[in-house]
């Protein structure tokens, strides 16, 4: 099993390569199946990251929304035909900033000198 600090850093990987991927803008990202994959597949796997997070730690976030997270990565997994390119940018635009600060907050707190 692996640390709660090491979820937590994946977390941060795949946020830090779906702002690269997104980095273009809308237009870009709706006009490239692979910028459009590469971000699915980076938001599938940071999802599954953060279910793997104590639910403590998660408590101690409430402004971040676990549940829609889950909720986004079974659609993500699941029902990959029925994925709304529109609502996966707002996710991008509204959502990834709390979740990154919630990630790197945690993170501090779990090394040793946080």
């Amino acid at each position: 099993m692996k640390s709660e600090r090491a979820y937590l850093e994946h977390i941060l990987h795949c946020i830090d390569r779906i702002n690269q991927d997104a980095y273009g803008g809308k237009e870009v990202v709706f006009a490239s199946p692979t910028l459009q994959d590469a971000i699915v597949r980076n938001l599938q796997v940071m999802c599954e990251s953060t279910q793997r997070l104590m639910e403590s730690s998660k408590m101690r976030h409430p402004e971040v929304d676990w549940r829609g997270i889950s909720g986004l990565r079974n659609v993500l997994v699941h029902s990959y035909f029925e994925v709304d390119l529109e609502a996966i940018w707002t996710i991008i635009q509204r959502d990834l900033s709390i979740l990154e600060t919630a990630a790197r907050q945690l993170l501090v707190e779990s090394s040793p000198d946080g």
